[in-house]
């Protein structure tokens, strides 16, 4: 719990946010080629790299896993996270959101909940796995 309430969570959760946000937004220019589904799983790719990128640089400095190995725990730990964010955002898009009765930018609700689920426990995993020091 302690590890949540750190200034390393903090860095972490905006440097996320600003993968988010490309994941976010990515999924709404690649909804314009491809199916709700598919946009998901391609923008999270997008995110993906963005977050490796900065977590690397911003949030685990001190981490001595090397590259490769910090590259493939990432994987890991993301396919995990892709597996939830995909299963939530669909969820809420086929049976939540039509039954609260929204009716104005379903997709974008449905994927932005989607996107906020696997924080922690991705955050644990890329703490203790990808990023370890």
């Amino acid at each position: 719990m302690q590890a949540l309430l750190s200034r390393e969570f903090l860095i972490f959760i905006a440097t996320g946010g600003i993968a988010a946000a490309v994941n976010f937004l990515s999924r709404i220019l690649i909804s314009q080629w491809f199916g709700f589904s598919i946009a998901i799983v391609l923008a999270y790719l997008c995110g993906m790299v963005t977050a490796f990128v900065l977590f690397r640089l911003f949030v685990f400095k001190r981490s001595t896993t090397p590259l490769h190995q910090s590259a493939l725990w990432f994987a890991l730990v993301n396919a995990v996270a892709i597996m939830q964010t995909w299963a939530v955002s669909m969820l809420m898009y086929r049976y939540v959101v039509p039954a609260l009765g929204i009716e104005i930018f379903q997709r974008e609700l449905s994927h932005a909940v989607g996107i906020i689920v696997p924080v922690f426990s991705s955050y644990l995993g890329h703490r203790h796995f990808t990023f370890k020091s």
